[in-house]
Protein backbone atom coordinates (compact mmCIF):
# COMPACT_ATOMS: atom_id res chain seq x y z
CA UNK A 1 0.00 0.00 0.00
CA UNK A 2 0.82 3.64 -0.51
CA UNK A 3 1.01 5.94 1.88
CA UNK A 4 -0.33 9.61 1.64
CA UNK A 5 0.24 12.58 2.98
CA UNK A 6 -3.38 13.41 4.95
CA UNK A 7 -3.10 16.37 7.19
CA UNK A 8 -0.73 19.13 8.57
CA UNK A 9 -0.35 20.70 12.06
CA UNK A 10 1.70 23.88 13.03
CA UNK A 11 2.73 23.64 16.50
CA UNK A 12 3.38 26.56 17.34
CA UNK A 13 4.10 29.55 20.43
CA UNK A 14 1.37 31.72 20.11
CA UNK A 15 -1.73 29.98 18.49
CA UNK A 16 -3.82 33.14 18.45
CA UNK A 17 -0.96 35.01 16.85
CA UNK A 18 -0.64 32.44 14.09
CA UNK A 19 -4.40 32.13 13.42
CA UNK A 20 -4.56 35.81 12.94
CA UNK A 21 -1.38 35.72 10.37
CA UNK A 22 -2.12 32.30 8.17
CA UNK A 23 -5.91 34.22 7.99
CA UNK A 24 -4.54 37.17 5.80
CA UNK A 25 -1.76 35.45 4.20
CA UNK A 26 -3.29 32.49 3.02
CA UNK A 27 -7.21 33.41 3.43
CA UNK A 28 -7.66 30.24 6.33
CA UNK A 29 -10.82 30.50 8.82
CA UNK A 30 -10.18 28.91 11.89
CA UNK A 31 -12.69 26.41 14.03
CA UNK A 32 -12.21 25.53 17.52
CA UNK A 33 -12.04 22.02 17.88
CA UNK A 34 -10.80 22.22 21.35
CA UNK A 35 -11.00 19.22 24.13
CA UNK A 36 -8.55 18.05 26.17
CA UNK A 37 -6.02 20.81 24.96
CA UNK A 38 -6.83 23.55 23.37
CA UNK A 39 -7.39 23.01 18.91
CA UNK A 40 -8.01 24.91 16.01
CA UNK A 41 -8.48 23.31 12.40
CA UNK A 42 -7.63 25.96 9.83
CA UNK A 43 -10.48 25.90 6.98
CA UNK A 44 -9.51 26.61 3.09
CA UNK A 45 -11.82 29.54 1.71
CA UNK A 46 -14.47 27.00 0.83
CA UNK A 47 -14.78 25.80 4.09
CA UNK A 48 -12.66 22.28 3.74
CA UNK A 49 -10.65 21.20 6.81
CA UNK A 50 -6.73 21.80 5.46
CA UNK A 51 -4.77 21.49 8.78
CA UNK A 52 -4.41 22.08 12.74
CA UNK A 53 -2.83 24.64 14.88
CA UNK A 54 -1.96 23.90 18.58
CA UNK A 55 0.10 25.81 21.04
CA UNK A 56 4.11 24.57 22.48
CA UNK A 57 3.63 23.10 25.95
CA UNK A 58 6.18 24.17 28.83
CA UNK A 59 6.87 20.12 28.34
CA UNK A 60 7.57 20.54 24.83
CA UNK A 61 9.82 23.56 25.10
CA UNK A 62 11.89 21.26 27.62
CA UNK A 63 12.14 18.74 25.42
CA UNK A 64 13.38 20.76 22.60
CA UNK A 65 10.35 21.82 20.59
CA UNK A 66 10.36 25.00 18.59
CA UNK A 67 7.18 26.60 16.10
CA UNK A 68 7.13 24.72 13.06
CA UNK A 69 5.09 22.52 10.58
CA UNK A 70 4.49 18.88 10.56
CA UNK A 71 3.25 16.05 8.55
CA UNK A 72 1.01 13.40 9.23
CA UNK A 73 0.86 10.12 6.80
CA UNK A 74 -2.12 7.78 6.37
CA UNK A 75 -0.99 4.13 7.11
CA UNK A 76 -2.92 0.84 8.08
CA UNK A 77 -1.00 -0.24 10.95
CA UNK A 78 0.74 2.15 13.14
CA UNK A 79 2.54 0.21 15.49
CA UNK A 80 4.22 -1.69 12.38
CA UNK A 81 5.10 1.32 10.76
CA UNK A 82 6.87 2.87 14.00
CA UNK A 83 8.49 -0.65 14.22
CA UNK A 84 10.00 -0.72 10.57
CA UNK A 85 10.85 3.32 10.28
CA UNK A 86 13.02 1.89 13.61
CA UNK A 87 14.67 -0.71 11.42
CA UNK A 88 14.73 1.34 8.60
CA UNK A 89 17.47 3.59 10.41
CA UNK A 90 14.84 6.16 12.19
CA UNK A 91 14.34 7.06 15.24
CA UNK A 92 11.24 6.92 17.27
CA UNK A 93 10.10 10.36 19.29
CA UNK A 94 6.95 9.21 20.11
CA UNK A 95 5.60 5.82 20.55
CA UNK A 96 2.19 5.13 18.94
CA UNK A 97 -0.07 6.94 21.20
CA UNK A 98 -4.03 7.80 20.91
CA UNK A 99 -5.80 10.61 20.20
CA UNK A 100 -9.21 10.01 21.31
CA UNK A 101 -12.04 9.96 19.59
CA UNK A 102 -9.54 10.43 16.60
CA UNK A 103 -7.17 8.17 15.80
CA UNK A 104 -4.02 6.77 16.81
CA UNK A 105 -0.36 8.31 15.71
CA UNK A 106 3.36 8.39 16.26
CA UNK A 107 6.17 10.48 15.58
CA UNK A 108 9.13 9.60 13.44
CA UNK A 109 12.68 10.40 11.82
CA UNK A 110 13.77 9.50 9.06
CA UNK A 111 17.78 8.78 9.43
CA UNK A 112 19.08 12.28 8.88
CA UNK A 113 16.48 13.79 11.45
CA UNK A 114 13.20 14.88 9.31
CA UNK A 115 9.92 14.66 11.66
CA UNK A 116 6.83 13.03 9.96
CA UNK A 117 4.00 11.31 11.91
CA UNK A 118 1.97 7.90 10.76
CA UNK A 119 -1.93 8.24 11.77
CA UNK A 120 -4.35 5.79 11.52
CA UNK A 121 -8.26 7.42 11.88
CA UNK A 122 -10.65 5.62 14.37
CA UNK A 123 -13.16 3.77 13.53
CA UNK A 124 -15.85 7.04 14.05
CA UNK A 125 -13.36 9.38 12.38
CA UNK A 126 -12.77 10.30 8.98
CA UNK A 127 -10.28 12.31 7.80
CA UNK A 128 -11.48 15.01 5.26
CA UNK A 129 -10.52 14.39 1.42
CA UNK A 130 -7.30 16.33 -0.11
CA UNK A 131 -8.59 19.30 -1.55
CA UNK A 132 -6.96 21.36 -4.43
CA UNK A 133 -6.51 25.23 -5.45
CA UNK A 134 -5.66 28.30 -3.11
CA UNK A 135 -5.88 27.25 1.14
CA UNK A 136 -5.23 23.55 0.53
CA UNK A 137 -1.39 22.49 0.72
CA UNK A 138 -0.11 21.97 -3.00
CA UNK A 139 3.68 20.47 -2.09
CA UNK A 140 5.58 18.92 0.28
CA UNK A 141 9.41 19.51 0.26
CA UNK A 142 12.52 17.62 1.81
CA UNK A 143 15.72 19.08 2.53
CA UNK A 144 17.24 15.27 2.61
CA UNK A 145 20.59 15.07 4.90
CA UNK A 146 20.86 12.88 1.76
CA UNK A 147 18.67 11.75 -1.39
CA UNK A 148 19.58 8.41 -2.13
CA UNK A 149 19.56 7.41 1.72
CA UNK A 150 16.35 9.51 2.18
CA UNK A 151 14.51 8.15 -0.74
CA UNK A 152 15.29 4.10 0.53
CA UNK A 153 13.66 5.12 3.75
CA UNK A 154 10.69 6.78 2.59
CA UNK A 155 9.56 3.88 -0.33
CA UNK A 156 10.37 1.31 1.77
CA UNK A 157 8.12 2.61 4.54
CA UNK A 158 5.39 4.29 2.93
CA UNK A 159 5.33 3.30 -0.49
CA UNK A 160 6.02 6.62 -2.52
CA UNK A 161 7.40 6.00 -6.36
CA UNK A 162 9.56 7.82 -8.19
CA UNK A 163 7.98 10.39 -10.77
CA UNK A 164 11.22 12.33 -12.19
CA UNK A 165 14.65 13.83 -10.74
CA UNK A 166 15.35 17.63 -12.20
CA UNK A 167 19.09 18.15 -12.33
CA UNK A 168 19.97 20.92 -10.69
CA UNK A 169 23.86 21.19 -11.22
CA UNK A 170 25.96 21.63 -8.78
CA UNK A 171 23.09 21.24 -6.29
CA UNK A 172 22.24 17.75 -7.32
CA UNK A 173 18.97 16.19 -8.41
CA UNK A 174 15.52 17.51 -7.37
CA UNK A 175 13.38 14.15 -7.05
CA UNK A 176 9.84 14.21 -7.61
CA UNK A 177 7.70 11.91 -5.61
CA UNK A 178 3.69 10.20 -5.71
CA UNK A 179 1.97 8.83 -3.07
CA UNK A 180 -0.56 6.87 -5.07
CA UNK A 181 -2.03 8.77 -7.49
CA UNK A 182 -1.20 10.08 -11.24
CA UNK A 183 0.75 13.47 -10.22
CA UNK A 184 3.86 14.13 -8.19
CA UNK A 185 3.14 15.34 -4.84
CA UNK A 186 6.28 17.10 -3.39
CA UNK A 187 10.15 16.88 -3.99
CA UNK A 188 13.12 16.24 -2.42
CA UNK A 189 17.20 16.48 -2.22
CA UNK A 190 19.98 17.02 -0.43
CA UNK A 191 19.96 19.65 1.54
CA UNK A 192 22.77 22.38 0.62
CA UNK A 193 25.51 22.35 3.13
CA UNK A 194 24.99 25.60 4.96
CA UNK A 195 21.50 24.35 6.32
CA UNK A 196 22.23 22.50 9.39
CA UNK A 197 19.35 19.98 10.24
CA UNK A 198 17.39 18.23 7.22
CA UNK A 199 13.69 18.80 7.30
CA UNK A 200 9.98 19.21 5.25
CA UNK A 201 8.82 22.63 4.07
CA UNK A 202 4.88 22.79 3.18
CA UNK A 203 3.67 24.73 0.32
CA UNK A 204 0.58 26.32 0.98
CA UNK A 205 -1.47 27.32 -2.45
CA UNK A 206 -2.19 30.83 -2.94
CA UNK A 207 -3.78 32.99 -6.02
CA UNK A 208 -0.82 35.45 -7.31
CA UNK A 209 3.01 35.35 -5.46
CA UNK A 210 3.69 38.60 -5.06
CA UNK A 211 0.38 39.66 -3.25
CA UNK A 212 0.66 36.98 -1.04
CA UNK A 213 3.89 37.86 -0.35
CA UNK A 214 3.10 41.60 0.50
CA UNK A 215 0.93 39.92 2.95
CA UNK A 216 3.42 37.96 4.63
CA UNK A 217 5.59 40.58 5.13
CA UNK A 218 2.62 43.21 6.42
CA UNK A 219 1.62 40.71 8.62
CA UNK A 220 5.27 40.16 10.36
CA UNK A 221 6.68 37.31 8.57
CA UNK A 222 10.30 36.53 6.67
CA UNK A 223 10.61 36.21 3.52
CA UNK A 224 13.41 33.38 2.91
CA UNK A 225 13.77 33.08 -0.30
CA UNK A 226 11.87 34.05 -3.53
CA UNK A 227 9.16 34.75 -4.72
CA UNK A 228 10.83 33.16 -8.00
CA UNK A 229 9.43 30.92 -10.57
CA UNK A 230 10.22 27.01 -10.75
CA UNK A 231 10.02 24.26 -13.67
CA UNK A 232 6.25 23.51 -14.19
CA UNK A 233 5.39 27.02 -14.85
CA UNK A 234 4.67 27.82 -10.85
CA UNK A 235 5.88 30.99 -8.46
CA UNK A 236 6.95 29.77 -4.91
CA UNK A 237 8.17 31.86 -1.79
CA UNK A 238 9.71 30.21 1.18
CA UNK A 239 9.20 32.00 4.41
CA UNK A 240 9.10 31.55 8.40
CA UNK A 241 6.32 32.98 10.26
CA UNK A 242 6.28 35.44 12.87
CA UNK A 243 6.83 32.92 15.99
CA UNK A 244 9.61 31.15 13.88
CA UNK A 245 7.88 28.03 11.91
CA UNK A 246 9.00 27.16 8.44
CA UNK A 247 6.46 27.28 5.44
CA UNK A 248 5.69 28.05 2.29
CA UNK A 249 3.52 29.33 -0.31
CA UNK A 250 2.89 28.57 -3.92
CA UNK A 251 0.95 29.91 -7.14
CA UNK A 252 0.41 29.13 -10.36
CA UNK A 253 0.59 32.76 -11.37
CA UNK A 254 3.44 36.01 -10.44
Amino acid sequence: MVAPFCWYELMTSDTDAARKFYGEVVGWKDQDMSGAMPYFQFLAPGGAPVSGVLGITPEMVSQGARPGWVGYVAVDDVEATTAKAAELGGTVYRPPSDIPGVGRFSVVGDPFGAIVMPFRAGPQFSMPPAGDGPGFIGWRELMAGDLEGAWAFYTALFGWTKDMDHDMGPMGAYRLFKTGGDNAVGGMMTKPAELPASFWTYYVSVDGIRAATDRLTAGGGKVMNGPMPVPGGDWIVQAMDPQGAMFALTSRTE
